[in-house]
């Protein structure tokens, strides 16, 4: 049986405003709605944690993380990585996908099972079923890290959900409107928590809060967040 703690989750007064119990293991088909295609999976990729971790450190010895710079010249506080058929990049010319690492010149390395099998099974579990990932971007978040608001919007076609996966640090993610002034809702994210957004939701601005400096057992003083999409 799950152990309940004495905490509380409050997501806020966004479009899904709701305080639900915290459990150390929730049961993976549990589903916060923050929207109506929008949904936190709590707990969700913690069965998955002993692959994903290898399998993220083998990405990263093909791909190093690095801190992208966006198009008015500002340095990403965020450090990424990319692994699939696909990669997100950024520099002076514009955000874009690329089949190659701009660094290496080599393919982006090929995205390893357990996390493919992770993203299809939350986008299910979501009601988003068929999803089929060809980018995962690998954020890497240190204290004092965050992410401004914005869209993903550089995908050929919105068909497809995000799913974004938490590892590590606390966060709190910002879940807006469609519009940039729209007020977001806060919602904590523990290690192991996903968040799936598609449908009506897609285009919903979101972003991340600088992190706090609260090392996570397991990973330290850092936040790994997965983020998949169907880019091509």
């Amino acid at each position: 049986m799950n152990k309940m703690t004495t905490n509380s989750r409050n997501i806020g007064n966004g479009p899904a405003a709701a305080t639900l119990a915290l459990f150390d293991d929730p049961p993976r088909e549990a589903r916060e709605p923050l929207g109506i295609g929008a949904f936190v999976l709590p707990g969700f990729a913690l069965p998955f944690v002993d692959e994903l971790l290898p399998a993220i450190r083998a990405v990263e010895a093909q791909a190093p993380f690095r801190h992208l710079v966006t198009p008015g010249g500002f340095t990403m506080s965020v450090a990424l990585t990319n692994c699939g058929a696909l990669g997100w990049t950024s520099d002076r010319r514009g955000y874009r996908y690329s089949a190659t690492d701009p660094d290496s010149g080599k393919p982006w390395p090929a995205m390893p099972e357990p996390l493919t099998r992770l993203a299809r099974e939350a986008a299910t579990t979501a009601g988003f079923d068929g999803f089929a990932p060809d980018a995962c971007l690998v954020n890497r978040y240190a204290p004092g890290a965050r992410l401004s608001l914005h869209q993903d919007k550089d995908e050929r076609d919105y068909g497809a959900p995000i799913v974004s996966v938490s590892l590590g640090m606390p966060a709190v993610f910002l879940f807006g409107g469609h519009a940039r002034g729209d007020k977001a809702a806060r919602v904590p994210l523990m290690h192991g928590d996903v968040v799936v957004w598609g449908g009506e939701d897609r285009l919903r601005y979101h972003g991340v809060l600088p992190l706090k400096d609260e090392p996570h057992p397991l990973l330290g003083a850092v936040r790994i967040n997965l983020t998949f999409r169907k880019a091509g």
